[in-house]
């Protein structure tokens, strides 16, 4: 990575800064070589998870006694492994990523037995996970989904479909949420494991995106399931799915900002290098201005990022409010820097293979998956209301 200066905030420890440059060094050497071969984006992925598991990297997204490094997940780590995978490519991210969002309500509120099972093929990269909780009707509002899950004496039935599920067809394992029906809307939904090769699951159809990852649309059809691979409590799910979410949101803006820092570098080089009218691009004033904006926005980003993961890393049991900030605004701010570092780099910014065109592809969808930034406005302008209606009906304090 090249902008380490951060690494010396107080959010970070020893084991941090040692985690961030050992990193960065593997990254640097290997990740070139497994995301060669863009066109098989399925292979691609196997590849950077048995790569990530062998090198013990993913040991950072289970508890150490189910083969992770510390006692809980520790967000901050996390976010750094994302930001830094981030910054040299964006399937390498990915591939992190996912074994760690497809795993995190196993790690959470997983039984003993789940965890001992299905968590340590995830960690040494010979399981791929996947978090199915989209559905062609619900998507940011996850209250309203419609699939069902069935008790059938020691088993439940899963119907339904889901879709936009990242590594949908590749995965070993989902993550699934589905409606038992203990109460309407949120209060009626669970979780559960179910294994890849599950009879009746299979792919609807594969989803093609600008930036390529592996995507699909998932049918259950009658998919058994054994009642000890429910995850939490029956009727918990949404709690689970959003506690989940709570971890791994501030992650996904430590991949824009991954995404930011790796476009201002290449803006900086791009423009030292480049002669118009005469002068170094660096040296015209409209491009310092573009320089100085990007240079504030991914220092305010990483503050806003860390900041949440801080905050979770210290007990706050739920980091909603913080954890939308820094996903609403790292996305934001890294599609504004990409866009200026395309406009710097001129024609060859839109060439195609070209660093700022691919992190052009990569970003956009930040800006949609794991809620759009409109939903996120939504969550802290809620949270801002509630907090200050709460102070108001408080009672005053006694005067001394």
């Amino acid at each position: 990575m090249a902008d380490r200066s951060f690494l010396t905030w107080p959010f970070f420890d020893d084991g941090h800064r040692r985690f961030a440059g050992r990193l960065g060094a593997w990254a640097a050497a290997h990740v070139p070589t497994l995301v060669a071969d863009h066109d098989d984006v399925d292979g691609t992925c196997r590849k950077l998870v048995t790569a990530l598991g062998s090198a013990g990297w993913l040991a950072v997204i289970a508890p150490e006694a189910h083969g992770g490094v510390r006692h809980g997940l520790d967000v901050r780590t996390i976010c750094l492994a994302r930001e830094i995978l981030g910054r040299h490519d964006g399937l390498a991210d990915f591939a992190f990523a996912m074994q760690g969002l497809g795993t995190g309500a196993i790690s959470l509120f997983g039984s003993d037995d789940l965890k001992a099972r299905w968590l340590p093929p995830v960690v040494a990269g010979e399981n791929i996970a996947a978090f199915a909780l989209t559905e062609p009707e619900a998507g940011s509002d996850a209250s309203r989904i419609a699939m069902t899950a069935t008790a059938d004496g020691d088993a439940y039935v899963l119907d339904g479909r889901k879709t936009w599920i990242s590594n949908g067809g590749i995965a070993d394992q989902y993550t699934v949420f589905a409606r038992t029906g203990e109460a309407p809307g949120a209060k009626g939904i669970s979780a559960f494991l179910v294994p890849g090769d599950a009879a009746g699951l299979s792919v609807e159809d594969r989803i093609e995106v600008i930036a390529p990852h592996p995507l699909a649309t998932l049918r259950f059809d009658r998919v058994r399931v054994p009642k000890s691979h429910l995850i939490g409590p029956a009727g918990g799910g949404f709690k689970v799915a959003m506690a989940t979410l709570d971890v791994f949101r501030s992650s996904v803006g430590a991949a824009a900002l991954g995404f930011a820092r790796r476009a201002l570098d290449e803006a900086l080089d791009r423009s030292a290098d480049r002669l118009i009218m005469g002068e170094r691009l660096a040296d015209l004033q409209m491009t310092q201005a573009k320089i100085a904006d990007a240079a504030t926005a991914i220092d305010a980003s990483a503050l806003l990022i860390y900041r949440a993961a801080w905050a979770k890393d210290q007990g706050a049991p739920r980091i909603t409010r913080e954890a939308s900030m820094a996903k609403m605004h790292a996305t934001e701010a890294a599609q504004t820097v990409i866009d200026d570092a395309v406009q710097l780099f001129g024609g060859l910014g839109v060439r195609s293979g070209v660093v700022v065109e691919k992190l052009y592809r990569e970003i956009r969808a930040l800006r949609i998956y794991e809620g759009a930034t409109e939903v996120q406005k939504i969550v802290i302008a809620r949270q801002t209301q509630a907090t200050r209606a709460a102070e108001r009906d408080a009672p005053a304090e006694a005067a001394p």
